[in-house]
């Protein structure tokens, strides 16, 4: 039974949730084992360090953290409108290099599996995205890939 999912997503980019969502949220082999079992369904994305780089010095003081509570507050808007109800939600934002943050968070919360969305192919990756090839390549448990 699964009792950790972890979703990870770009509210920037329709297509990293809108199938690998409801997949996390309803499918029988996804958030519907992890509703039966009582599990969590956590939903995260990745924001950019900005403070990191020379751009980050011209944000005024708290740009960080108000792209933070926004970020949170759209995830959370967007998962009551997608996930059943019935499914135990936990939303976070983390900072850094996406592939990074994903495998920290899932092995911070002891995920299995990780569900997310492969992007567009490029010159990199020509079957998965560039974030969920490292993923995969990198995580030991599970990790279900939704095509967008």
């Amino acid at each position: 039974m699964y009792e950790t999912i972890l979703m990870p997503l770009d509210l920037n980019e329709t297509s990293s949730w809108e199938k690998s969502l409801p997949a996390a949220g309803d499918l029988p082999a996804a958030g519907g084992m992890c509703r039966i079992s009582g599990g969590t369904l956590h939903v995260m994305t990745v924001l950019s360090v900005s403070g990191m780089n020379l751009v980050g010095q011209y944000f005024p003081e708290g740009a960080e953290d108000a792209a933070k509570a926004a970020a949170l507050e759209e995830m959370r808007k967007l998962t009551s409108e997608i996930v059943p109800k019935k499914v135990a939600l936990d939303h976070s934002v983390a900072e850094g290099a996406v592939h990074e943050q994903i495998l920290a968070t899932a092995e911070r919360i002891v995920a299995d599996p990780i569900v997310m969305a492969a992007q567009r192919a490029g010159l990199a990756d020509f079957l998965l995205g560039d974030n969920a090839y490292r993923v995969v390549c990198r995580y030991p448990h599970s990790v279900m890939v939704v095509r967008p």
